[in-house]
C-alpha cells in the first residue's frame, strides 16, 4: 500500500489529516512525521509495512495492567515520529540504527497466531503507521487476536473513528500531567486540548482506555497537574481508567535531570486517588504500588512481580463480589 489515508488536495499542495499538525505538503516534500509524501500531487506511504521491532513482550510492560492480564503481545514499531521535542531525542537517534523488517499485515497476523499470542500492540506514535495498523486490526479481528493503540494523543478523531470498531484497547501516554509549558519546551507542541479529545473519542467508540503519566522531575512534576489530570479523567471518562504513574529515566535530550525521586510519584498517585481514581499504579518501579486491590473492600487481587498472581474469582472480587474494569482472555 503506498497511499495514505485522510488527505486532501489544497492549492499549495496536499493537507495530511492524520494527525493534529495538519501539515501542508507540497510537491516533492514531507510531512513532519517524515514518513508521508507528495508525490505528484498524491500522498504517498513511506513506512507501510516497515517494522523496526517485533518482539513478544508480556502486557504489564507496555504497561497494560487490566487488559488480559499476565497474557503476552506481539509488540511492534514502525519508523516516524509524530512528536520531536527533546523528551524524544534518545528514541528519533535509536530508529535511525535499527534494521527495517518488512511484512504484509496479514502476515503479522500469522506471526502472532504462530507466537500464540493475544494481541498485538502497536507501540509508539501509532497514528504515524496508522495504515497499517488498520490493516492489521481488521486481519486480527478475524482471527479473534486483540489489538492495542499506543499514542501520544496528538491526533485526528476521524482516524480515531475509522479504526476504533477494530481496536480492542488504546494506551494514551501522557507526559509531565499534560503541564502545557513542558509540551511547549520539550515536546514540541503549543496546544494540549487534542490529547484529551482524543481519549475523549476512544471512550465514545468503546476502546478500552488505560492512561499513562510520565513524571519528569524538576521540569514537570507539577502535582497539582497530576491532580487536575486526574479530575479530567474521573470526570469524562470514569474513575475506572487504569492511571499509571511513570517514573522518569534520563536521556539524552533531558541527561542533566536525576529519575523522579519516589516521593514525588507516591504524592502524584495520593492526589489522583483523592480525586476518584480508583486504580493508580506506579508501574514501572518494582514496589507494592504496581498491585491491584479491590476499591471496596480493599483486598489484594493482583501482585505483579516478575510472575503474575491473579486472585480475581472470574472478573470479581472473591471477598466482596465486587466487578474490577478488567479485560480478561
Amino acid at each position: 500500500m503506498n497511499e495514505a489515508m485522510f488527505w486532501q488536495k489544497e492549492k499549495n499542495g496536499i493537507k495530511c489529516n492524520i494527525c493534529v499538525w495538519n501539515c501542508l505538503i507540497q510537491k516533492g516534500k514531507k510531512g513532519y512525521c517524515e514518513v508521508r509524501e507528495n508525490k505528484d500531487n498524491k500522498l504517498n506511504l513511506l513506512n507501510f509495512g516497515k517494522l523496526t521491532s517485533i518482539e513478544t513482550v508480556q502486557m504489564e510492560s507496555v504497561p497494560l495492567f487490566h487488559f488480559l492480564p499476565s497474557s503476552q503481545t506481539l509488540l511492534i514499531k514502525s519508523i516516524g515520529k509524530n512528536l520531536r521535542g527533546q523528551l524524544f531525542y534518545d528514541d528519533i537517534m535509536k530508529e535511525k540504527g535499527r534494521k527495517i523488517q518488512e511484512i504484509y499485515p496479514d502476515d503479522l497476523v500469522e506471526e502472532a497466531e504462530k507466537r500464540n499470542v493475544s494481541s498485538i500492540t502497536f507501540s509508539g506514535d501509532a497514528e504515524v503507521y496508522f495504515e497499517f495498523a488498520y490493516k492489521v486490526a481488521r486481519f486480527a479481528k478475524r482471527s479473534n487476536i486483540s489489538t492495542v493503540f499506543c499514542t501520544h494523543g496528538y491526533v485526528e478523531e476521524e482516524p480515531i473513528k475509522k479504526i476504533g470498531k477494530y481496536l480492542d484497547a488504546a494506551l494514551v501516554e501522557i507526559v509531565a500531567s499534560a503541564d502545557p509549558e513542558f509540551y511547549k519546551r520539550f515536546v514540541g507542541i503549543g496546544e494540549v486540548s487534542p490529547i484529551f479529545t482524543t481519549l475523549k473519542q476512544l471512550m465514545k467508540q468503546r476502546v478500552f482506555i488505560e492512561i499513562s503519566n510520565l513524571i519528569v522531575p524538576k521540569l514537570g512534576d507539577n502535582v497539582e497537574f497530576c491532580k487536575k489530570l486526574a479530575e479530567f479523567i474521573n470526570a469524562e471518562l470514569g474513575p475506572e481508567i487504569p492511571f499509571h504513574i511513570l517514573q522518569f529515566h534520563p536521556v539524552s535530550g533531558l541527561s542533566e535531570l536525576p529519575k523522579t525521586p519516589l516521593k514525588v510519584l507516591e504524592r502524584c498517585v495520593e492526589e489522583a486517588r483523592m480525586a476518584g481514581l480508583r486504580y493508580v499504579y506506579i508501574s514501572n518501579v518494582e514496589n507494592s504500588y504496581r498491585n491491584t486491590y479491590c476499591y471496596n473492600c480493599r483486598e489484594l487481587l493482583i501482585v505483579r512481580k516478575k510472575k503474575i498472581d491473579l486472585r480475581l474469582k472470574d472478573d470479581r472480587c472473591p471477598t466482596c463480589g465486587l466487578k474490577i474494569n478488567m479485560r480478561k482472555k
